[in-house]
């Protein structure tokens, strides 16, 4: 008996139907607003009224119905290899990590991993005892590795350091305060070897550890957990993620070297990452390779670090020019980030104070309308949701119970995210001195 062929869809039509649907639910919310912007335009004029509302309603609405559309669709590749024995070199590049680095190299000496791994420890000025406890550790552990020192502070010296001193096809970076689940660097391997020739770099599911900490670790657990992932997972379905992040990635090694390395940038993998789609180095996510990072755990360290990300986009548009993308996928993914800025100026100058005036009694900026937004937001989150809890029941793990860090992710957090993003995009802006950490 002849069996039914499932219908294949190819990838740009999915992207075509993913924008009408989107486009759909724009139509949609415009419709539903003309009242809203009928009752503002009376207080600051129709134009201005359209402007805010774009702002913040028309386009993060329709940025999250295009990600939920293109989840809906999206169906990751089985792999090809499924124990690959690839040499491979993790660079771990470190400052002032003694507390936790020991902890980072016993996770990779549990890797299922068959291949030849080749650990360099990059001491980047370090002040404190990094460096002996990962000797340490590394012979403890009886893992092949060395460790190096950078006296000039930034990640992308200390990266490129040791990208000259090694031979291997392969390299993974890998922050010091970041464990690797078992299966991880295989994965992440398979991943990019199962894939076709021109994918250069995969990136890992990077999760939070420290999770239980305090409010602020409690929210960016659902932040990685579900919009980081979620987003990746879309970027990766178009070939084109966005960011190889440096806390758990790979890389072609001939990839790395054709770009000279790793830009002098406080957001070096977004800028490694650009590059790369710009010539024509297509990069992939593997939502099943997972680590577990320290996030901040205080809001200065936030706030830092958050900024430094905002800065980094910046930086890669300086560098490279969306349009100069050479697909209509890598076009659309990184020309999104073009109103970002837009949006965050949006919501922090309009839509925080419309809620305050709201508390107050006054409903220009917020009101009852924008309850129509909810349904969408929560089909977002779902969405999301059902896509991460395939993964961790694959993986044998589970999702720690933090219902008081969902509400307050999915009701406050863009109230600090936005301000927050502002003040980097104002750093680069204004070039003041860059901070690493």
């Amino acid at each position: 008996m002849e069996t039914k062929k499932n219908y294949y869809i190819p990838v740009v039509r999915k992207f075509w139907y993913c924008h009408v649907f989107a486009f759909l639910w724009f139509l949609f919310s415009v419709f539903i607003s003309l009242p809203w912007i009928k009752e503002l335009g009376q207080v600051i004029g129709i134009i201005p009224s359209i402007i805010i509302i774009a702002g913040i309603a028309y386009l993060p609405g329709y940025l999250n119905a295009f990600l939920v559309f293109s989840l809906f669709f999206d169906n990751q590749p089985k792999f090809k290899v499924h124990d690959p024995t690839e040499p491979v070199s993790i660079f771990i590049s470190c400052k002032n990590e003694e507390k936790g680095i020991s902890d980072t190299i016993r996770h990779i000496a549990k890797q299922d991993y068959k291949g030849d791994m080749n650990i360099i420890v990059i001491d980047n000025a370090s002040t404190d005892l990094t460096s002996s406890v990962a000797l340490k550790a590394g012979q403890e552990y009886n893992l092949d590795l060395k460790v190096i020192y950078e006296e000039k502070p930034g990640k992308n010296f200390a990266l490129n350091r040791a990208l000259a001193m090694v031979d291997t096809p392969l390299i993974i970076t890998l922050d010091a305060d970041t464990i690797l689940t078992k299966p991880a660097v295989r994965l992440l391997v398979s991943r990019l070897l199962s894939a076709p020739n021109e994918i250069c770099a995969v990136a890992g599911s990077v999760l939070v550890r420290n999770s239980r900490k305090n409010f602020w670790t409690r929210i960016q657990e659902w932040d990685y957990f579900l919009g980081i992932a979620s987003i990746k997972r879309l970027q990766g379905f178009y070939q084109g993620t966005l960011v190889a992040q440096g806390a758990f990635s790979l890389y072609k090694r001939e990839a790395l070297e054709k770009l000279g390395g790793w830009d002098d940038a406080i957001g070096e993998d977004i800028v490694l990452t650009w590059q790369m789609l710009q010539i024509n180095c297509k990069v992939y996510f593997e939502p099943l390779a997972v680590a577990f990072t320290d996030v901040p755990e205080t809001l200065v360290h936030f706030v830092r670090q958050r900024s430094r990300w905002a800065r980094g986009m910046i930086e890669a548009f300086k560098r490279v020019k969306p349009w100069n993308q050479p697909s209509i996928f890598t076009k659309y993914l990184t020309g999104t980030n073009l109103i970002f800025p837009y949006l965050d100026v949006v919501y922090t100058f309009v839509w925080i104070p419309g809620l305050i005036l709201a508390i107050f009694g006054y409903y220009y900026i917020v009101g009852a309308t924008i309850l129509f937004v909810l349904p969408l937001a929560l089909l977002t989150n779902y969405t999301m949701y059902h896509y991460q809890r395939k993964v961790f029941d694959r993986l044998g793990l589970k999702i720690r119970k933090n219902i008081f860090g969902f509400f307050a992710y999915v009701l406050t957090y863009q109230m600090f995210m936005s301000p927050i993003s502002v003040l980097g995009y104002a750093q680069e802006f204004l070039q003041l001195k860059r901070v690493w950490k």
